[in-house]
């Protein structure tokens, strides 16, 4: 039997000790009450520090098979438990891509043997992710898919989204939406504005965004389908998903921490690091973002970590690959920017990041009580230190938040009761 022991552990401002037996947590006492039976555990000493339920990121990918210089499912695990997430969903742009029930197959088999953490997987909509026709959704979604999504490519037939959102409601799954409109690209490699027009780089106009979106949520209010959008990213897009839920619409929303932090106008120079899909928009858009955190419109954050190699992040923003990496920067970044500067409490931050995108999805949540799964992550909220590539667990350095002086480092993460990440 798996026993392991937190000792000296901070749970909603009280110090306790929470015993664990395989996946499940058996009590939580006083750090004052006598420890029988000492010997059988793995003891942690938390030190006064806090714990919190597992983080949850529904946007990783981990790259593997086909791609796996990039990121394993080991790896990208590892980082992930590094950053004190439990729980992730994979997306199926790997090669092969998971657009056919073997290769999910194969895929829920690998991430079971490989992942050091709970690790869900997407299946595709179409074929490759970008041909015009439908996969075979009544049978993946039997066989375990989370849900379905081309992410890396919008959707651009009306007729294949319309199919697609009528088979995943009839197996009670979501569509998940990576919006964007090929026609409106215009092979930009940053958003159309003052900054690409300074920077001679062309622009990807958010209408790209927004337009597909519109045309998305009027179908998902027609057939009734859980519709969730994947990195919400311009003001536009906000107001619309506002709208869709007044209107009744069964829609929800993530946006990355990159998207709430950053925008086109911090671009100075021709920098590959702040190239990502979607790109940074305008000093507007992110405040609207932040906006629609704040009000609801938008249930979640998840990170899109995208890792690269070294040379695919180099050179100029016209050649190198969009993406940034997340998963070990994203508690810290977004308690540090968020709770630290008081605009929300700690525990908003976790209806973010680990509750809604749990409930999102009808999956049970992390729970920190007697009889819960034990998926939870001790933090020290106190730590400051600057974020540091060479500390990543990720095969991916490509971050601009590289240097940046953040608060909340990950001490031990336990998912399904095990030791996924100890310091």
């Amino acid at each position: 039997m798996n026993k392991i022991l937190l000792k000296n552990v901070k749970l909603n401002r009280e110090i306790v000790n929470i015993s664990i037996e395989n996946d499940t947590i058996k009590s939580i006492v006083s750090n004052h009450s006598e420890i029988v039976n000492l010997d059988e555990y793995e003891v942690f000493d938390a030190k006064g520090n806090t714990v919190l339920p597992g983080l949850v990121d529904v946007h990783v990918h981990f790259r593997d098979p086909g791609l796996t210089y990039k990121e394993t499912i080991e790896t990208g695990s590892k980082a992930a438990a590094h950053g004190g997430f439990t729980t992730v969903f994979a997306m199926p742009n790997v090669k092969p891509v998971v657009d056919n029930p073997q290769a999910l197959k194969n895929m829920l088999l690998k991430n079971k043997t490989d992942s050091c953490i709970e690790t869900y997987q997407y299946a595709s909509i179409s074929s490759n992710l970008d041909q015009p026709d439908n996969t075979d959704i009544n049978t993946m979604a039997q066989l375990g898919a989370i849900a379905f999504t081309n992410d890396g490519h919008g959707v651009q037939n009306a007729g294949v989204m319309y199919k697609a959102m009528l088979a995943a409601k009839q197996n009670n799954k979501a569509i998940v939406a990576h919006v964007e409109d090929d026609s409106l690209i215009n092979h930009g490699v940053m958003n159309s504005g003052k900054a690409a027009q300074k920077l001679g780089l062309p622009g990807m106009n958010g209408l790209s965004e927004s337009s597909q979106l519109a045309r998305d949520l009027v179908l998902a209010y027609k057939t009734g389908v859980h519709y969730h959008v994947a990195h919400i990213s311009t003001a536009e897009s906000v107001q619309l998903v506002r709208m869709a839920k007044e209107l009744g619409v069964k829609v929800t929303a993530e946006v990355s921490p990159h998207h709430l932090l950053l925008d086109d106008s911090m671009i100075s120079m021709d920098n590959p690091m702040m190239k990502m899909n979607p790109p940074l928009r305008s000093p507007k858009d992110r405040q609207a973002l932040i906006a629609g955190l704040l009000d609801g419109t938008i249930d979640m954050i998840a990170t899109d970590h995208a890792p690269h190699s070294k040379e695919e992040k180099s050179g100029s923003m016209l050649t190198a690959s969009f993406g940034i990496v997340g998963l070990e920067t994203a508690f810290s970044l977004m308690y540090t920017k968020f709770v630290k500067n008081g605009l929300v409490d700690l525990k908003t931050l976790l209806k973010w990041m680990s509750f809604n995108p749990l409930q999102t999805f009808n999956l049970k949540p992390n729970e920190i009580k007697v009889g819960a799964k034990a998926n939870l992550t001790i933090m020290d909220l106190n730590a400051e230190y600057q974020i540091d590539s060479q500390e990543f667990l990720s095969k991916g350095k490509n971050s601009p938040f590289i240097c940046e002086k953040v608060f909340g480092r990950t001490l031990l993460t336990l998912s399904n009761g095990k030791v996924a990440y100890r310091i």
